[in-house]
Parts: structure tokens; sequence; C-alpha cells
């Protein structure tokens, strides 16, 4: 269960997303977020899903890799959809008991699951293609540029990057804790909410304590480097722009421009609650 998630993960491959600078696949990731949450429509979707589908295919990564870190949220797309379906109003389709279905809640429901797919998809390209250090130096120039967070940009990266380094640790760790239990007779599977919630609890406190032996482990690990900070730090590889960060930059300007023109001159509007 623990092995399908992928956020956090880096991809080791040959393929032109892999060699952009990681400012500019942090700059491409937020435009495409917001750009998400901006089309209304089919076609917006629809160009949004296009341009998606070409960043899978250009970044050499197997489909089944990728599509690895929806099912971590498969749970809460399926809450999504069902709240959707049954609390939008709007004409009548038919009813189950007391809850009711209507198109327009059916139309949202499309809507949002395929946007929180596209989201995540997105999202994990960016981590799968980036090593944990080109993301940290790519965060902590991004965050530079923004006004109040010059100050707190390294240390803000650096945590950033450690939390999403940890997390396929933390999953390999609380899948062997949960394998270990199960061998001694624990039942993850049968029961109800509350029963089901009550056998977490020998899985988090043993994955809490290792969380901060580690925790501790690479504070002393940074100390005997004689970590300070961001200060005056150098580094062995500076940023710099080539080519294919032009035409990436390019890119992400047409997918915007064009999402933004579906939402405004495009007859197949459907408008989103």
């Amino acid at each position: 269960m623990f092995k399908d998630i992928t956020i956090g993960q880096y991809y080791p491959a040959n393929s032109p997303i892999h060699d952009l600078d990681p400012r500019t696949k942090i700059v491409y990731t937020f435009v495409y977020i917001i750009v998400l949450f901006f089309a209304n429509n089919i076609a917006g979707y629809a160009i949004a899903l296009l341009f998606l589908a070409l960043l899978i295919y250009l970044s050499n990564i197997p489909l089944k890799f990728v599509f690895k870190s929806v099912k971590a949220i498969i749970i809460i797309i399926l809450i999504t959809v069902i709240l959707n379906v049954f609390v939008t109003p709007g004409y009548i389709l038919f009813k189950i008991g007391p809850l009711k279905v209507t198109d327009a809640g059916l139309i949202n429901a499309a809507f949002m699951a395929v946007r929180l797919i596209m989201l995540i998809i997105g999202t994990s390209i960016m981590t799968l293609t980036t090593s944990p250090i080109s993301l940290t130096d790519g965060m902590e120039y991004c965050m530079r540029r923004i006004p109040g967070m010059r100050a707190y940009a390294h240390e803000l990266a650096m945590m950033m990057t450690i939390a999403l380094r940890f997390i396929p640790t933390l999953m390999e760790e609380a899948d062997k804790i949960m394998k270990a239990q199960k061998a001694r007779g624990a039942d993850f599977e049968t029961g109800g909410i509350f029963k089901k919630a009550k056998s977490v609890v020998p899985i988090l406190v043993p994955l809490f304590i290792g969380s901060f032996k580690r925790a501790d482990e690479l504070a002393m690990a940074m100390e005997a480097r004689c970590y300070r900070g961001g200060e005056g730090r150098t580094r062995l590889n500076e940023l710099t722009y080539q080519k294919g960060d032009t035409v990436a930059y390019i890119v992400t300007a047409v997918m915007t421009a064009m999402i933004i023109a579906s939402r405004f001159l495009l007859l197949l509007n459907i408008p989103m609650k």
C-alpha cells in the first residue's frame, strides 16, 4: 500500500524534462496549478490534459509509475465526487432515498475528479524529474524573489526538501511496521471504522519514535558537517538557464493563454459552481 506513494521520489532518467532548470519546473508547476483552477470548461481541461500528456511523454517516466501517485488520494477523490454529486443544486435526474442526483452535480464531480488527478500528476512530475538538491536550490532562488521571504528562503527550502525526501522513507518504514504487526496477529482489514482507527495506533507510535530518531540523527550529521544555514553559502553547481528552459517558458505561456482564451472565447463553456 505505502509503496504506491510516489510523491517526493526522484526517478532518474535521461529526458528533456530532467535536463530543465529546477526553477523552470517550479514555475511551470505553480502556473499549471493556477490554470487548472482557472479552467471551467471542456476545452480548458482538454488543453491542460494535452500539455500534461506531452510532459509525461517527454519525461521518459513509465505511465504506471506516474499514476501510482493518484492511488494515494483515491479516497479524497471519491469523497469529493460524492459530495459534488449529491450537494450541487440543479435539474434532478434521479433520487437515491433522500439524496438527489443533479445534472450540475455530475458535471461538477467529473470536472473536480479530473482536476485533482491532473493536479497530483502535474506536481509529481516536478519531484520525479528533479533531484532533492536541485529542488532545494530552485526553491531557494524562487523564494528569494518573494518580498519578506528572502531572509528565510534557504531554511524554508531546506525544510520542504527534507520533508519531500523523507516521505518515501517513512512510507517504507510504515509498511515494515505494518507487516511486523500482522506477523504478531494484528488485524487491519476487518471491523468498523473505529476498530480500524484503533488498529492504526500500533503503527503510529513506533513510526513517530522512528521519525524523531531520524530527525535527531540528521541534525547531528548536519552539525558534524559544519552546516550553518544559507548565509554566505556557495554552491558546487550554479543554476543556469539553457535553451530548453526558454522553450519551456514559451510553452507554459502558450498553455496559459489558450486556457484563458477557452474560458472567455469558446462556446464549449460549462460553468463550474
